[in-house]
C-alpha cells in the first residue's frame, strides 16, 4: 500500500477523526504498527485517496460518514468473530 489512513472514534466527538495519514514509507510505517498492535487494517482505495488528505486531528466529512460506518462495523464483526474463536480455544 503506497498510501494509510489511521481513524479513531471518541464518542464525546460527532464522527471519527484522523489519527495520522501518509504516503509511502510513512504508510508502511502505520501498516506495520498496526500489525504489531492487533489493529484491524482494512482497504479502500478511495476512501484513503480521500482521507489522506485530511490533516491528523481532523474529523472526517459528513459524505463519508456512512462508508467509514460500515468500516467500523465491519471491523467490529472480525473483533467479535476474534473474540469467539479465542474462547472456543481456551475452553
Amino acid at each position: 500500500m503506497d498510501r494509510a489512513v489511521a481513524l479513531k472514534y471518541d464518542r464525546s466527538l460527532p464522527a471519527p477523526f484522523v489519527v495520522a495519514a501518509g504516503r509511502g514509507e510513512l504508510a508502511e510505517r502505520l501498516l506495520a504498527l498496526a500489525k504489531a498492535h492487533g489493529i484491524p487494517v482494512t482497504s479502500s482505495d478511495e476512501l484513503t485517496n480521500r482521507l489522506v488528505l485530511l490533516r491528523p486531528g481532523e474529523i472526517i466529512p459528513e459524505e463519508l460518514f456512512g462508508p467509514i460506518a460500515r468500516v467500523f462495523a465491519l471491523i467490529g464483526d472480525l473483533e467479535r468473530q476474534q473474540a469467539e474463536q479465542n474462547e472456543r480455544n481456551r475452553g
